[in-house]
């Protein structure tokens, strides 16, 4: 068995959960453990004295089994980056706050591992969205999808923008607002929710479409099938806005016709068989916490 560990730091509670899986893992016969290099460069700059080297990968190819995330849920989306459409699994062990999809606890790391060896778990598949740009732009070439979502903001202005958007080349509306969010329904959780948008299960076959801060109180998110085609216009008083694939942003000018679709690829997160998204949604929004319950 081939495992990968990435990482975006290397805190206290980091390093803590880092030492747990190595040991683990390397008590174990027939498994060989690779650090990628972008968290073993931090590990290296921030380790203790005599603390133990590993194996170290630049990318991952399908001879990996599984890929362990130490943090929260934005270093799983940076993770996915070496995932891409490698069928890779992925876990996430959260040593952040928040938490939807990193979701083994600290303190839940071996039993976790236990569950993975024995084979008791889930896969949940998670679909992403990918982006095309007329005129093509560099900056999605390669890392061109999005595990939770793609959003247009305004750039260097106070100043509202309008964001055109056609669903299957028909015209639905023009946005006057801060942005627009596309959001898978893994993203559902995530800034769309902030921005007022839907709570959607992760296996649901939608998208929602999620203005941020119209203008027009009548704008509300909108949900739609994943199998739409949506195309945005950008038009301002700046001549640049931006546009974000989860935490990767870059800068597009208003000339640019934006084109977004479901990945044909998907992501493959590993859930414990007594876990699930309702517990996690329940737990993590508070639900039934009033004292009146």
């Amino acid at each position: 068995m081939k495992i990968a560990i990435f990482g975006q730091a290397f805190n206290a509670q980091t390093q803590e959960a880092f030492v747990v899986i190595w040991h683990y893992l390397n008590n174990k016969k027939d498994v060989t453990v690779c650090i990628i290099s972008e968290f073993n460069n931090i590990i290296q700059e921030n380790k203790p004295h005599n603390f133990p080297d590993s194996q170290v990968t630049n990318t991952l190819d399908s001879s990996f089994n599984l890929l362990i995330s130490i943090g929260g849920d934005g270093t799983i989306l940076r993770a996915i980056t070496y995932v891409h459409d490698k069928n890779i699994p992925v876990i996430g062990v959260n040593t952040g706050r928040l938490g939807f999809l990193a979701t083994i606890q600290s303190q839940a790391i071996i039993p976790a591992l236990d569950a993975i060896f024995a084979n008791s778990y889930k896969i949940s598949e998670r679909h992403l969205l990918t982006i095309q740009t007329t005129p093509q732009n560099d900056a999605f070439n390669t890392l061109n999808f999005a595990l939770n979502e793609i959003a247009i903001s305004r750039k260097n202005t106070t100043s509202m923008i309008t964001v055109e958007t056609q669903l299957n080349n028909e015209y639905l509306t023009t946005y006057w607002s801060d942005g627009l969010i596309i959001s898978t329904p893994t993203g559902s959780t995530g800034y769309s929710l902030s921005c007022g948008g839907p709570v959607i299960t992760p296996d649901t076959n939608s998208l929602i479409i999620t203005p941020i801060a119209p203008h027009n109180l009548s704008a509300r998110p909108l949900v739609i099938k994943d199998t739409t085609t949506i195309q945005l216009k950008v038009d301002g008083r700046e001549d640049y806005f931006l546009v974000s694939l989860d935490s990767r942003i870059a800068t597009l000018s208003n000339d640019t016709i934006i084109t977004i679709k479901k990945a044909d690829f998907t992501i493959k997160m590993i859930e414990l068989l007594e876990e699930s998204f309702l517990d996690t949604l329940r737990k993590k929004l508070l639900w039934g916490e009033d004292k009146r319950n």
